[in-house]
């Protein structure tokens, strides 16, 4: 008995779809953890979706509106009042038409001092914009 096997690939236009997806989800983390460095309001405004639900890290949960308040509240950071910059390692992205998931390692650098976070979150894609409505973020342990 003789046995077939169909291979089917995702058409080249597909594929490009994804990966400019793709380039633009690393776009956005970039730009959102340059922001989340000055504690820039636009940028968090801009990257979470109304209906966020956010765990951190500490082991809280809750929404865009909270999560704003706390921005909000600090204000805009001078160059010289930037005690931690923010940066991302091991990015990775899949995704499901208009959801991603992104993964990274969130890298936070104070002076000498370094801290590593597992940080995942979902994205959906709203009116052309990528947003996260669920964070969760927790501490690397070495």
């Amino acid at each position: 008995m003789r046995k077939t096997l169909i291979v089917m690939s995702l058409p080249f236009c597909t594929m490009q779809a994804l990966a400019d997806d793709k380039a633009e989800l690393t776009a956005l983390l970039s730009e959102f953890l340059d922001g989340a460095t000055r504690n820039d309001a636009a940028i968090h405004t801009k990257y979470w979706a109304d209906e966020l639900i956010y765990t951190s890290s500490s082991g809280t949960r809750f929404g865009k509106a909270e999560l704003m308040q706390g921005v909000t509240s600090r204000g805009m950071l001078k160059a010289d009042d930037i005690d931690t910059v923010y940066s991302s390692e091991d990015v990775r992205i899949m995704q499901y038409g208009d959801t991603a998931v992104v993964a990274f390692v969130l890298v936070g650098r104070s002076g000498v001092d370094t801290k590593r976070y597992l940080n995942s979150g979902t994205f959906i894609r709203k009116n052309g914009q990528w947003q996260a409505v669920n964070w969760q973020a927790t501490i690397k342990t070495e």
